[in-house]
């Protein structure tokens, strides 16, 4: 029993040596959140009508810009440059780490207490499309939200910030996972007794048990949390850092809220079906593009903290190669599998066919921007790993408003309808890209290296031969074979359709020799290790 106890701890608290088994671990931390996400929008779908979500989701602006302002905004991109930085004196460091934590906290009673106090200002302006009932609901939710979820959610991803630095990433995955489970039951529970209000206390519950899952990184990391906050080269960098990726955080942000304004007045449960196809368009951008960003997030500070301005490079491209791979034939499939994919994930019995069409149309609008999106998040991370946080700022300036004002233009002149809002957002984030991946060459010389332009041009070619191919099945496999009526069908269908594609595109990339298979048989060979690990513990407790 010692013995699995021992090998058991040793594998939930292992550190990830490299970026491979890095990216791999947060890859299935954030599957295994998705997941349980996705499972509780089906839930929601089938309680709740569109109309009701559209007051949940809108009363979550609020709260999440206050989140994104002092965790995306502060704490994801500057917490863990400077703790690899100061780590090597432990006493300075808790000094650092304490006074950042606690600054953060001060802002956030700030900003909680007057967005609760002019809250119904606020709702009034952002949704204009509600009706005074509609707009009251919302208040009061946005209110419980700040309350009693807000608080829980920063402490808790304060802490998980603690444990990536320290290379910990498995048993973060813990939180999310919680999170939205209890969010499930309180709605499966008490939905009918309760409606609206039984997801809500679940959020919040849920938000609790976040924090409380993660109290194990204090103890591990050895952080000794003090009330100060005390000036120091370190809370001054943060600062310094922190400014920029703050403002942009706030002029997306503000982006956000101007599409929930206008999602509003394209008519009743506008709202949820750009929600629900933005979020499901954010599976593969998690999935890949975060996970990889994430995880090479300290591996960049390293190297370039080190001066190895070479291997800096090399790793960005790389990288960024490996992206394209992966998210190129998920965007693919998000576009010519789109109907099925939305009854999939949202197919409830309150979310109708008109819902479920002007989903499918927009998620096929927001898939033609999923690997631009995913390669977004390296690029910006490897601005930050050498504490840039001004360029990206003011790119990301550039972007948004290239998007808010397209979005008007769209929705208010023209009088488009919901999917003009993923168009605005798709070119706007390729335009971010294109630029920020100049002013990154222009910085390092980043293209100076040998860049594998033909191994893109094959990527693209295998994709589209694979789409083909899987495109003809699906056509004869849902007119043919499957009754997709039915939700296990559609699974069946997209199951089969799915394997077909994906198995043809690695298929095609041994026969056309793409380097970037590597990527996954490494990605493989970790899943093993991992998987060996787990045996052996089962194995020595038996």
């Amino acid at each position: 029993m010692n013995k699995f106890i021992e090998k058991a701890n040793r594998f939930l608290f292992s550190q990830q040596k490299n970026i491979y088994a890095s990216a791999l671990v947060v890859f299935l931390m954030i599957l295994t959140s998705r997941i349980f996400g996705f499972l509780r929008y089906r839930i929601f779908a089938s309680y709740f009508s569109k109309q009701e979500l559209d007051i949940f989701f809108a009363s979550f602006r609020i709260p999440d810009l206050i989140f994104e302002l002092l965790i995306t905004g502060s704490i994801t991109s500057s917490l863990i440059p400077i703790y690899l930085k100061y780590k090597s004196n432990q006493k300075e460091l808790n000094e650092i780490i304490s006074s950042i934590t606690n600054l953060v906290l001060l802002l956030l009673i700030f900003f909680v207490v007057i967005n609760y106090l002019f809250a119904p200002i606020i709702i009034y302006i952002i949704t204009p499309g509600f009706n005074p009932n509609e707009m009251s609901q919302t208040i009061f939710f946005t209110r419980l939200f700040l309350a009693g979820q807000l608080p829980f959610l920063i402490l808790g991803n304060i802490l998980i910030s603690i444990a990536q630095a320290n290379k910990f990433f498995l048993l973060t995955t813990l939180a999310p996972i919680i999170y939205n489970v209890v969010i499930i039951i309180f709605t499966i529970f008490f939905a009918h007794e309760y409606h609206l209000l039984s997801p809500v206390i679940g959020t919040i519950v849920g938000s609790f048990l976040f924090l409380f899952s993660q109290i194990w990184i204090i103890f591990t990391t050895k952080f000794d949390y003090r009330l100060i906050i005390k000036k120091s080269q370190g809370l001054i960098e943060f600062i310094k850092t922190s400014i920029p990726r703050i403002f942009t955080i706030i002029v997306s942000q503000i982006d956000a809220t101007i599409d929930l304004s206008l999602s509003t007045l394209l008519g009743a449960g506008s709202y949820t079906i750009f929600y629900f196809a933005q979020h499901l368009q954010l599976l593969p951008v998690s999935l890949i593009g975060v996970a990889l960003g994430q995880a090479s997030f300290p591996y960049l500070s390293e190297l370039y903290h080190q001066n190895k301005v070479g291997e800096f490079k090399a790793l960005i491209i790389q990288s960024l190669i490996n992206i394209v791979y992966l998210t190129l034939p998920v965007a693919t499939f998000f576009i010519f599998a789109r109907t099925p994919l939305v009854r999939l994930f949202f197919g409830g019995q309150k979310f109708d066919w008109q819902a479920t069409v002007d989903t499918a149309t927009t998620l096929s609008v927001f898939a033609l921007s999923i690997p631009f999106h995913s390669c977004y998040y390296l690029i910006i991370r490897s601005f930050y790993a050498f504490l840039d946080t001004k360029t990206p700022f003011l790119v990301s300036i550039l972007g948004i408003l290239q998007n808010t004002l397209l979005s008007v233009f769209l929705v208010v002149y023209l009088k488009m309808p919901i999917w003009s809002l993923a168009v605005s957002f798709s070119m706007s984030i390729i335009t971010q890209v294109v630029i920020l991946l100049y002013f990154l060459n222009k910085k390092n010389s980043l293209f100076s290296l040998s860049f594998p332009t033909v191994d893109l041009v094959k990527i693209f070619l295998i994709n589209l031969f694979s789409a083909i191919i899987a495109f003809t099945f699906l056509k004869i496999f849902d007119k043919l074979i499957f009754d997709t009526s039915r939700t296990i069908n559609i699974f069946f269908l997209l199951a089969i359709t799915g394997v077909i594609f994906f198995g043809s595109y690695v298929f095609f990339s041994f026969i056309f020799g793409i380097k970037q298979i590597n990527l996954l048989l490494k990605l493989i060979n970790k899943l093993n290790e991992m998987k060996k690990q787990i045996i052996e513990s089962y194995t020595t407790y038996e």
